[in-house]
């Protein structure tokens, strides 16, 4: 999530006015140029005698990393090569597979593929691990070096060697590079329900789904009988955004509040704009790649009873970050705030737990294949008020509801078991549809 500077500085300013005893200032600058002394003594030692000449570059930018990676595992330092591809996760436009990964203990690990590229189609998934590219062994490198390889030109091709827990071996997948152009709402209408999927929160998001709830409406001739928010694998994204899509479901109440260090830093965002839903039935898909932005809908249509969140625990990041420029191609990405969903909830390493619990029985894995959670990266702020949900998740008890198989979801053509099962519960709730002139409902059609 991306938190404008101005925000920062409003924050920073505010630090500034807690009033410090002069005693305590003078103490806290001893130790602090005592540490500053202990830096530039290692610096002076490194640059005089390291077996091979290091130039102050390389010697100030790990010093930097280095900081920044004590922290937490989303703030960091871009510059060059780091601040291009920075850009690019913003701008969300690339020639490549489509995979957000990260790194753990020197190997590569997907957090999600992007859904509609060639990662998603080639059956890429969240806890696979990437150890090879074109027969090349990536372990130990670093992961710019590794996003960087598997970037490049659309149409040529790559070969990824995939390591997945619960598999005996490894594997390799061929793909072929594409201008990864994430298109922030996709929109269809089955069985009268339409079905709103919101892969991120980029600049139009928010128009883009009021625009998906329109042609929705004009395709039917009126109303459906409610909605499908599909926020599965999505990793988040702009505040704001987050903000005006939840608004477009909530005449009134809190939406999201964000609290800095300091306990009088509160900021809070309400609705103020009508329902566009018109009070029909909602759900929310969520999964564990459901992260950060897409937690904060989630989180607050749950929490106003607006809709029924359905799926999997959520990805758990509950820190916004904000985008700092410190001059030509570099850019400073710190963690400036945590945010609540309006009951108070911080979903810092718990997570949104979903209203009911369907997995994902269409794919084939679910039960074996590990999933990465906020909680699983190191250094993640803690959480001091997170709910255990362990037992409950560790609950091997079947459940009727979910007992069907791979091939008998195949035979009955389901794809996409959540899916299926949160249009049957539309369904079941939804009262009686009246489309405009009083006719009856157009029968549902995929876009």
């Amino acid at each position: 999530m991306i938190r404008p500077v101005l925000q920062v500085t409003a924050a920073v300013g505010a630090l500034a006015l807690v009033p410090v005893t002069t005693g305590a200032m003078a103490s806290v600058e001893t130790s602090s140029y005592r540490e500053l002394d202990a830096f530039m003594d290692v610096y002076a030692r490194v640059k005089a005698d390291y077996v091979e000449q290091v130039d102050d570059k390389t010697l100030i930018k790990g010093a930097i990393d280095g900081m920044l990676a004590s922290l937490d595992p989303h703030s960091s330092f871009a510059d060059g090569i780091d601040y291009d591809n920075l850009q690019i996760q913003t701008s969300g436009s690339y020639g490549g597979l489509g995979l957000s990964v990260t790194m753990e203990d020197g190997a590569v690990k997907v957090i999600t593929p992007t859904e509609d590229t060639p990662a998603w189609r080639a059956g890429i998934k969240s806890g696979d691990f990437i150890t090879h590219l074109d027969g090349k062994l990536i372990y130990g490198g670093t992961l710019d070096e590794a996003v960087t390889q598997m970037r490049g030109e659309p149409g040529s091709k790559i070969v990824v060697r995939i390591v997945r827990p619960g598999r005996d071996k490894p594997f390799d997948v061929t793909l072929t590079r594409e201008i990864i152009v994430q298109k922030a709402v996709k929109w269809e209408v089955k069985d009268g329900i339409g079905i709103l999927n919101i892969n991120t929160f980029s600049a139009t998001t928010a128009a883009d789904m009021r625009a998906g709830i329109a042609a929705i409406e004009k395709q039917l001739g009126g109303k459906p009988k409610g909605y499908v928010i599909d926020l599965r694998a999505n990793g988040g994204g702009l505040l704001n955004q987050a903000i005006e899509v939840t608004d477009a479901f909530l005449q009134h109440g809190e939406i999201v509040s964000q609290r800095g260090r300091d306990k009088a830093d509160i900021e809070r965002w309400y609705a103020k704009a009508d329902d566009l839903a018109r009070g029909l039935p909602l759900v929310v898909l969520v999964d564990a790649g459901t992260a950060s932005a897409s937690e904060i809908v989630a989180g607050a249509l749950q929490d106003h009873h607006r809709a029924l969140v359905m799926g999997e625990r959520t990805f758990g990041k509950g820190s916004v970050q904000s985008i700092l420029n410190m001059g030509p191609r570099t850019a400073l990405r710190l963690t400036t705030a945590r945010y609540y969903t309006p009951s108070g909830h911080s979903v810092q390493e718990g997570g949104i737990t979903p209203d009911i619990a369907v997995p994902q029985l269409s794919d084939p894995d679910y039960k074996t294949r590990p999933v990465l959670r906020e909680a699983d990266l190191r250094r993640h702020l803690l959480n001091q008020d997170k709910v255990d949900n362990s037992v409950l998740e560790e609950d091997t008890k079947p459940d009727p509801r979910f007992a069907a198989s791979v091939d008998d979801l195949k035979k009955k053509g389901v794809e996409d078991f959540q899916l299926h099962y949160a249009l049957e519960t539309i369904a079941r709730t939804a009262p009686p549809a009246r489309m405009a002139g009083g006719g009856a409902p157009k029968a549902g059609t995929r876009r």
